[in-house]
């Protein structure tokens, strides 16, 4: 299908939320915002522990689900600053389950020069502004360390996020997309008059979102609870993330994803006239390629939608839907347009907006 410039309301709303903070463990003040925006679109929301519930009036027809909260720093002592997903994952050698050095080492100069503002948890309350000037690991701790000019009357506990905004070129959306672009796009579904049910996590970068939504089904959950997880998917370039329209997953590191409903999201696919790749067969394709050259293997990675299929003994099941994007987990993450016009469309479908 050829592609159709995305909705000026949509880009608004998408504009509008990426300025508002949400890092990881500190999204209450975004979910405010979120209450806001759908309860103005007519959907009734209902807020727990970790997840905001959004429904219309038939809210057991069509299920999606988009985590809310973006990378960022905690304050954990005097004029120290922190990953924000790592804190709130635990993930330090005190409990002996790390991060690795790779990893960490991609993050040391990932945000170096960024600006930087801290608010406060509950509320959003602007609390200052400063800079990012280094990072460094720890050798005492394992962990990694942030130097950041401008904060260092902050209190321990205090979120700082990364300040950003929404930039369109002629062939893509910049920002910090993860997932601030989905969430934004199940908000204006019901502004398209979605009826059914949306779901916004927190902590998915911390792999804990899992466990509120597991929640919700078992207080409220039907005997057919399928669902639709919807992210943004990282390439490792523009162009290769430009070679498909969307990003479907036969299953992730942890589960076996649902085939009926992917075979659905490929009739859907093709009757809208989109592209699309499974990526898992992706990496298995680029594993076979590392594998000649003796290099390193790639993991199918772990999805919001692999973790609960995999704890909830069968009461929730489902896939993924997602957009391609390079540059993840910066401040340039970008989404080719047609990408996220071909996802708005086959949200539509599958939630029978007409």
């Amino acid at each position: 299908m050829k592609y159709k410039s995305l909705p000026p309301s949509f880009l608004e709303l998408l504009r509008t939320l990426i300025r508002y903070p949400s890092v990881v463990s500190a999204e209450h003040a975004f979910f405010r915002v979120l209450q806001r925006e759908l309860e103005e679109r007519g959907a009734k929301v209902s807020w727990y522990e970790g997840v905001l519930v959004a429904q219309g009036n038939d809210p057991m027809s069509t299920m999606f689900s988009a985590h809310i909260d973006r990378h960022g720093l905690i304050c954990t002592g005097p004029n120290e600053f922190q990953y924000a997903a790592f804190v709130a994952g635990a993930r330090s050698d005190l409990l002996g389950n790390s991060v690795s050095e790779m990893l960490m080492q991609k993050i040391v100069e990932r945000f170096d020069t960024e600006d930087v503002f801290a608010y406060e948890p509950w509320s959003g309350v602007y609390r200052g502004k400063g800079m990012i000037d280094g990072a460094y690991i720890c050798p005492y701790r394992n962990n990694l360390i942030f130097s950041v000019t401008g904060l260092e009357h902050m209190v321990a506990g205090t979120p700082v996020a990364f300040t950003d905004k929404l930039t369109v070129t002629d062939n893509a959306l910049v920002g910090q997309l993860d997932n601030v672009l989905t969430a934004a796009a199940l908000v204006y579904m019901f502004e398209r008059g979605f009826q059914g049910t949306a779901f916004f996590t927190a902590q998915e970068e911390a792999g804990k979102s899992w466990r509120y939504l597991l929640e919700w089904f078992r207080r409220f959950g039907g005997s057919t609870n399928q669902l639709f997880v919807v992210d943004t998917s990282p390439y490792p370039d523009f162009h290769t993330a430009s070679q498909q329209d969307l990003v479907l997953r036969n299953k992730d590191a942890n589960a076996e994803f649902n085939p009926q409903l992917n075979h659905r999201l490929v009739e859907v696919c093709q009757s809208l006239g989109f592209s699309y790749q499974f990526k898992d067969s992706y990496v298995d394709e680029q594993n076979r390629m590392l594998q000649e050259k003796g290099l390193p293997l790639a993991s199918l990675g772990s999805t919001e939608m692999g973790r609960i299929i995999n704890a909830s003994n069968e009461l929730v099941d489902g896939t993924t839907l997602q957009i391609p994007s390079s540059g993840y987990h910066t401040m340039s993450e970008s989404a080719p347009l047609k990408s996220v016009a071909a996802f708005l469309a086959v949200l539509e479908r599958l939630g029978n907006i007409t």
